[in-house]
């Protein structure tokens, strides 16, 4: 492929999840040449990636061909789509960087790049504390939580089968609260008849949390509703619990319990992280050729209109994007969710068209419909903004009625939709989970170095010291 630009003006999209996605269609029938870039085929319905990884949907259910998906987009002869990965952006040359090195260059840029893990300086604890953040984690997450079953069933110690049978998630957000309310679903109704040496009902999930909240953008009454139900779901709530280290041996943290810190350390094979993001490494490529200043998470820090400083060519969106809202209420941080990534994606698109007739282009305003989080069967909080009527909350049963129908509605495709559909249904009265499958048994990870030596085991804590200092948090 050349490296100059076509006639037209040529607009490069990165990513396409669900800002570069809603980009590419605002753009489809614009007098201008699309490319397409991400590093997979597939885009991806990231609010359902939990249930792919608790084997409660299969992968293509929630997923689909970016090839597919944008058919008629393609036939229309502007918008090329390839499989790559960007390495780096030149915002000097106007050009992307892709991994054989080829150079592509650009008229305009929109960068929906997403975000990855984020494990606040410990690196060192990817290994043993994946995060969910693509399909690859979601088979990894699944294969380590049948597989711990599957070792505690052929354990004889009654001490490393009750670590096989305990299950750690840091980071009570909505990912963290709904992985670990399946969890314990899974262990008190889909497996509770299937083994014969151990009983499933007696596995321990524990969720672990920096603040001293669940669902910290959820009203008070909503977050002690969500901690009421995961009660329900016989899950251990700790919250004020600062992580300290993670390694094959399970989680140390330090309980804040006021003024005096407890040790802990909670014995585990299974510890999922969700408790923090990072900016895709092509933001600190932005700080280095286009002058983009990163917040603390490495995500862009962009203008009104969603550009950048000194290069209005750039447009970055999505989780990448440390963005405001400019509504009529003031000034108000816009949080990585799906719908404020498309919302953003559709105004870089219209944005973009503007200055090309040379009108002066509109500052994001994300609006904010709501927040929905599910905890496990039957149970659910929903706080919505409902024009005219104000705020809307409710929890229960008919919160998840609610927030299963909204997530069939916005997913791609009709056969997705029916899919999803089927297979809720049939879990809801079966308590099956028909994607169990995995491909390779996920074998138990080794430590390259040593970790910090357990503080105890019994009974999980220990005075430590009095709180005069803070340690980082999840």
């Amino acid at each position: 492929m050349k490296s100059s630009v076509p006639d037209r003006p040529h607009v490069v999209i990165i990513g396409c999840g669900f800002g570069g996605l809603e980009a590419v269609r605002a753009l489809s029938n614009a007098p201008v040449t699309i490319t397409l870039i991400d590093r997979t085929n597939h885009h991806l319905f990231q609010p359902l990636l939990y249930q792919v990884a608790t084997a409660g949907l299969s992968a293509p259910a929630i997923s689909a061909p970016i090839r597919h998906i944008l058919r008629k987009q393609i036939a229309r002869g502007n918008l090329t789509v390839l499989q790559a990965q960007v390495t780096a952006i030149d915002a000097n040359a106007r050009a992307v960087v892709l991994d054989d090195n080829e150079r592509l260059g650009y008229n305009h840029l929109i960068v929906a790049a997403g975000a990855t893990h984020s494990y606040f300086g410990h690196d060192g604890w990817a290994p043993y504390a994946p995060g969910l953040k693509t399909l690859a984690d979601a088979f990894n997450i699944r294969a380590r939580v049948i597989g711990a079953f599957e070792h505690a069933e052929r354990c004889t110690n009654p001490i490393e089968r009750s670590e096989w049978m305990s299950f750690v998630v840091v980071g009570a957000g909505p990912t963290g609260v709904e992985m670990a309310g399946t969890l314990s679903e899974i262990a008190q109704q889909t497996l509770s008849r299937e083994f014969r040496r151990i009983d499933s009902k007696h596995a321990r999930v524990v969720l672990l949390e920096g603040s001293d909240k669940v669902l910290g953008s959820f009203v008070p009454a909503l977050q002690q509703r969500a901690k009421e139900q995961l009660k329900r779901l016989k899950v251990d709530v700790r919250t004020n619990c600062t992580v300290t280290a993670i390694g094959q041996s399970g989680v140390s943290y330090v309980s804040n319990e006021g003024d005096v810190e407890l040790a802990a350390h909670l014995p585990s094979r299974t510890v999922i992280w969700a408790a923090g993001v990072a900016g895709s490494p092509l933001g600190r490529s932005l700080a280095t050729t286009a002058g983009a200043t990163l917040d603390r998470a490495g995500r862009v820090l962009v203008q009104p209109d969603l550009t950048l400083v000194d290069h209005p060519e750039i447009a970055v969106i999505g989780d990448l994007a440390a963005a405001k809202s400019y509504g009529p209420s003031g000034l108000a941080s816009v949080p990585g969710v799906s719908p404020a990534a498309k919302q953003m994606g559709r105004l870089a698109a219209s944005n973009l068209m503007r200055s090309m007739k040379g009108e002066p282009t509109r500052a994001f305003y994300y609006r904010d419909y709501g927040n929905l989080a599910t905890i496990g069967r039957r149970a659910a909080v929903v706080d919505l903004s409902v024009p005219v009527f104000g705020a809307l909350r409710f929890s229960g049963f008919f919160a998840w009625l609610f927030w299963l129908f909204a997530h069939i509605y916005f997913l791609i495709g009709f056969r997705n939709r029916l899919v999803v559909l089927i297979d809720w249904a049939w879990a809801y009265f079966t308590f099956e989970r028909h994607a169990r499958v995995v491909a390779e048994a996920s074998p138990p990870t080794t430590d390259s170095q040593p970790t910090q030596p357990p503080v105890m085991d019994a009974p999980d804590t220990l005075p430590l010291r009095r709180r005069d200092s803070q340690s980082a948090s999840p």
